[in-house]
Formats: C-alpha cells, sequence, structure tokens
C-alpha cells in the first residue's frame, strides 16, 4: 500500500520541511502485511508559468531527502511513495506517481481485486488503469462527478474493493475520495486545513494536527 500527500497554500512556499516530515513518515510506515515504502517517489509541482514540474526516482525516498532543496517555493504539490504489488514491477520510474495529463495531477493507493473490464485499458499496472480509467470518467464532465463515476465502475467491475484512496489536483482544488472496509487507520485519509495551507496526507504527520476525512465522499478543498 503505497502513501500520498497533497499540499496547497495560499501563499508560495519552499516545501523541504513537509517533505522531510512525509519521508520521515513513509520510513517508519508498515502496511498491514508489513510492507515498506521502498519502491520510489515522486514529488510535482505547479511552477510559475502554471505548468507541472517532476522528480522522480526508484530510490527510497528517506535515502534522498538532500533532493528535497532542488524543489523551489510552490503553491501546489503532490507526493507519493510507493509499494510495489509484484517483484517486476519495483524499480521502474514510469510506475511511479504523480501521474500527469493536461491540468491534472493524480495520486492512489487502494487494494482492489478481481478487476476486470470487457474493454481494453491503457496502462501496465493498476494504478496507471485506474487513472486511465478515472481519465474517461472526467470526459464531459469535472473531477468530482468523474471521480463519482470512476467509484460506481469499479464497485461494479471489482471482485473486492478492501481500500480505494484518489487525490486529484487540477492546479486549483483538490479532490479526495476515501474508501477502507477494514478496521484499523492505514488506509484512513487525514487532512489539516488552516486559514493559508491544506494538506491531505496518508497519515498525520508530526507537528500538526489532522482529521479524519469522511468515507466513500468525494471531498473537494
Amino acid at each position: 500500500m503505497c502513501r500520498f500527500l497533497m499540499m496547497r497554500s495560499e501563499a508560495p512556499l519552499r516545501p523541504t520541511v513537509l517533505l522531510e516530515k512525509f519521508a520521515d513518515m513513509a520510513s517508519r510506515s508498515r502496511s498491514p502485511d508489513g510492507d515498506r515504502q521502498a519502491d520510489g517517489w515522486g514529488v510535482a509541482w505547479l511552477d510559475e508559468q502554471g505548468g507541472w514540474s517532476v522528480r522522480k526516482s526508484p530510490n527510497p525516498i528517506w535515502t534522498e531527502t538532500r533532493l528535497f532543496a532542488r524543489i523551489p517555493r510552490c503553491q501546489v504539490l503532490t507526493a507519493h511513495v510507493r509499494s510495489a504489488s509484484f517483484p517486476d514491477h519495483k524499480g521502474v520510474v514510469e510506475f511511479n506517481q504523480p501521474f500527469l495529463a493536461d491540468s491534472y495531477a493524480f495520486v492512489f493507493n487502494g487494494l482492489l481485486q478481481g478487476v476486470s473490464f470487457p474493454f481494453p485499458v491503457e496502462g501496465r499496472i493498476g494504478s496507471q488503469k485506474i487513472w486511465s480509467l478515472l481519465q474517461r470518467s472526467m470526459n464531459g464532465g469535472g473531477p468530482a462527478a468523474g471521480i463519482s463515476a470512476l467509484v460506481r465502475k469499479l464497485e461494479s467491475r471489482a471482485r473486492e474493493i478492501q481500500a480505494l484512496n484518489i487525490g486529484l489536483v487540477d492546479g486549483r482544488r483538490l479532490f479526495i475520495y476515501c474508501r477502507q472496509t477494514e478496521a484499523g487507520s492505514y488506509y484512513r485519509l487525514q487532512v489539516h486545513r488552516s486559514p493559508s495551507l491544506t494538506l491531505v496526507c496518508s497519515e498525520a504527520l508530526a507537528d500538526l494536527s489532522w482529521q479524519s476525512v469522511p468515507l466513500n465522499v468525494v471531498m473537494e478543498l
């Protein structure tokens, strides 16, 4: 199970400390089956021209915190650390999120089993396929409606959904959806909100106040 972070700030800020907290959380976090988030990371941020810049690596994020200083001040950022589901999917940077298309940045984690569709879905791994499905679902509608439509599709085509967490940024707004069917807090997204800063994270980060997000609801922040 991967971990992700989303940030929107009212004023540009340097995200070094925030990313260090995220990396520290990732280094200590363990999935219910004991796996670590050690299979690479990615960070995407909106640059001064309003486009996405991205940095990705196949290495554990906590081994490369020195690279955070190269990320400039920004107002919108997403980050993701990966736990690969299969050995042959490790070390492949193209599998690292965030995934980008047009004005959107997408992050996901979850545990779905027995998903099948009667048509081809673009992507080599599950997260890429879910991103492809979400882009289809947003055709003719906005992000919130697209996420809701995606959830309905997955509900109808999956044998089991143990967890489904989606984060989408359109350059101005954060959209999130959280679903868990197992007990415990590992799969529950957390949100921090203040007048100047909004954060969403897979786990609470140190020195900030957090609340669990509602389940089974598309939220716009």
